[in-house]
């Protein structure tokens, strides 16, 4: 082997396995050979007498190798050292035992730690349909305790609630309104407007309503002022169009309104927030001034409703659904066999419960407002929840920004607080998608995202808030998202499959009650 520049110590392993009986080995140009190859000769071959011409990465080892075993053992037989070193041969090629032995660790390791795993956790659909009509009769029973209003909670504190009016009572209150400005006018005091103050300063969290209410607190929005002239003005305004709007009975969107006078208003969301300011001082809903918002939020399974006389059958409104009407007292007679209804964040994951038929493997009724929620789906939720005195969970994004929509339809937002009595659905469980859910349902984390400085300041915000200090599960969860840094939407598990959502995560989420 003088030649072979190329052979390592695993070659000349093998040959001092295969030929034990060799004698003379010239290792001169076989520069890969170490100590290792060496030793491995001077173990296996006991005959081997000389080397000839050593290559110069062999040390002496070998010859104070073979020194010590001639004193050791001077009839040439082999004794099985502690130190002999393994065959290389053997190191390289596994048996098949040890194969399958590998093969079975793996395979059983993999299990554990496959998503896919959870499917097999899943008991018959009628064990989990049992436990949804136990939630049903318990979400019918704790419904009817509840207070009504803030009035029999006997209260400390003055608060300001509208209610829904008449157009009658609306047109009255309007001219009442305008013929007291008119006099101070002639008075020479000017006029100006008490307009309910919105500010956050003036809201508080009632525990035993779980909702946020508004203060009884009011400014003044004088004409002459500088600073107010301009909002002054564009509240006269308002208050004449939906004068209008309650002669003739008839009803705008909040875009009609501002396309009135676009050189007054300037931005939409002034003649808005103006709408509502509106509302406060009428002391009625935004829906009884006949202005709506556009249709946005969609419904879809078991329900059935009248639609200004005309029936809906929300399990023949394709996947598409029901779009929710933006004037809710035409809806009546709602009539359905669900055990609880399905609240969504997003389309997507709406699209995928309808396309899937979610509701008739698990009769529920589907809705979404697709985002932020509007007021029409609010009310929407509200109206099914008091009629049909069924539970309401939620799926959202594993943000807080999904908390924040769970808590405007549970809560209330702040910017309507004058209205949560009519807005507000109380006693929504969240179901999903939680910060645990990432761990414990092994979201890849390719699918979860950073969370931005913003994110966390919100949630760290979300937790100086009263209504979720007032849920210890919802702070646990919390804490958890802040602390890991780490978001996810509910698209994240399409991940293991389009269909997971409605095939594992849901039944197995029902069927644990794992909701808070």
């Amino acid at each position: 082997m003088g030649r072979c520049r190329l052979v390592s110590d695993i070659g000349i392993g093998c040959i001092a396995v295969g030929c034990k009986k060799l004698k003379l080995l010239s290792l001169k140009w076989c520069v890969r050979i170490t100590d290792l190859g060496a030793g491995l000769l001077a173990n296996k071959c006991t005959l081997l007498c000389a080397l000839g011409p050593k290559s110069k990465s062999v040390s002496s080892r070998l010859d104070h190798l073979k020194l010590k075993k001639a004193i050791e053992n001077p009839n040439g037989q082999t004794p099985k050292s502690q130190f002999s070193l393994p065959s290389p041969v053997s190191r390289l090629t596994p048996t098949m035992a040890d194969k399958k032995k590998r093969r079975r660790a793996a395979s059983s390791s993999s299990s554990e730690s496959d998503p896919l795993h959870f499917k097999s956790k899943l008991k018959p659909d009628s064990s989990i349909l049992q436990t949804l009509t136990a939630l049903k009769s318990a979400s019918a029973s704790s419904s009817s305790s509840r207070p009504a209003s803030l009035s029999s909670l006997n209260l400390p504190t003055a608060f300001r609630e509208v209610s829904d009016l008449p157009l009658s009572s609306i047109q009255s209150t309007i001219e009442s309104l305008a013929l007291s400005l008119a006099h101070s006018i002639l008075s020479g005091a000017g006029f100006s407007f008490s307009v309910p103050s919105r500010a956050s300063a003036n809201q508080l969290y009632v525990p035993e309503l779980d909702r946020i209410v508004l203060k009884d607190k009011s400014s003044s929005r004088p004409f002459a002022s500088v600073t107010s002239v301009r909002k002054t003005t564009i509240t006269a305004r308002i208050l004449q169009l939906i004068h209008q709007l309650s002669l003739k009975n008839i009803h705008v969107t909040k875009r009609d309104l501002f396309y009135t006078d676009v050189k007054l208003f300037q931005d939409q969301s002034q003649s808005d927030s103006i709408l509502d300011d509106v509302s406060c001082i009428l002391g009625c809903t935004r829906s009884s001034l006949n202005v709506v918002a556009s249709e946005k939020g969609v419904v879809v399974g078991r329900l059935i409703f009248s639609d200004n006389g005309d029936m809906i059958d929300c399990t023949k409104m394709g996947m598409g659904g029901k779009a929710i009407p933006p004037n809710i007292d035409r809806v009546a007679d709602m009539q359905s066999d669900a055990l609880f209804i399905l609240l969504v964040e997003k389309d997507a994951a709406y699209m995928r419960l309808a396309e899937d038929r979610f509701y008739n493997r698990f009769p529920c009724i589907i809705v979404t407002a697709k985002g932020q929620p509007d007021v029409a789906t609010r009310l929407f939720l509200r109206k099914m929840k008091n009629e049909l005195k069924l539970p309401v969970l939620a799926l959202v994004d594993s943000d807080p920004y999904g908390l924040k929509i769970l808590s405007v339809y549970g809560c209330g937002s702040k910017n309507m607080s004058y209205d949560s009595a009519n807005l507000t659905t109380p006693d929504i469980k969240w179901l999903g998608v939680r910060p645990s859910d990432l761990d414990k349902y092994k979201i890849p984390e390719q699918c979860r995202l950073p969370m931005t400085e913003t994110d966390i300041k919100t949630g760290k915000d979300l937790l100086e808030e009263d209504f979720v200090k007032k849920n210890p599960g919802w702070v646990e969860e919390l804490n958890l998202m802040v602390k890991s840094k780490q978001k996810a939407e509910i698209q994240a598990l399409s991940s293991f499959g389009f269909q997971y959502l409605t095939e594992v995560y849901l039944p197995l989420k029902l069927q644990q009650k794992d909701w808070l």
